[in-house]
């Protein structure tokens, strides 16, 4: 702790906890994922590799802004931002990819064969009964 509680106003010492947490939480993440070969992760398939790297992409796009932001750097006017929504977009792209990776696939002949069974096909039986005579109901 490189801070004197008494040296900022109270009203902000929560949020600069808060802060301090989760700058801890992302050094164990970056630690960890040091820790993984990129051998291991080349065995992983094409669409998990591509949500890997482009996570880790944004993870530190968006480091940078907090450094822009700390820095007194507005990072709405800088580059950076451009860069966070073209990654967003790809993100949004491999997304839509898994969803369509997920969708089950229509077999047209288990299909067709399941509408087939499905209607109803009189018989030459029924047919007789039902046009017998006193049979039909009346409508009033």
């Amino acid at each position: 702790d490189y801070t004197n509680p008494e040296e900022y106003p109270t009203e902000i010492q929560d949020y600069l906890a808060a802060f301090e947490q989760c700058l801890g939480s992302v050094d164990e993440m970056l630690k960890a994922m040091m820790l993984v070969s990129r051998s291991d992760l080349q065995k992983l398939e094409p669409l998990e590799q591509a949500k890997l790297d482009l996570v880790s992409v944004y993870t530190l796009n968006s480091l940078f802004w907090v450094y822009l932001v700390n820095q007194g750097v507005n990072p709405k006017e800088h580059p950076v931002k451009q860069e966070l929504e073209r990654v967003r977009t790809y993100m949004n792209r491999v997304k839509e990819i898994a969803e369509k990776k997920k969708a089950s696939k229509l077999d047209k002949g288990a299909a067709s064969r399941f509408v087939r069974n499905a209607l109803w096909e009189p018989s030459a039986e029924n047919e007789k009964k039902s046009k017998g005579p006193g049979k039909g109901k009346k409508r009033k």
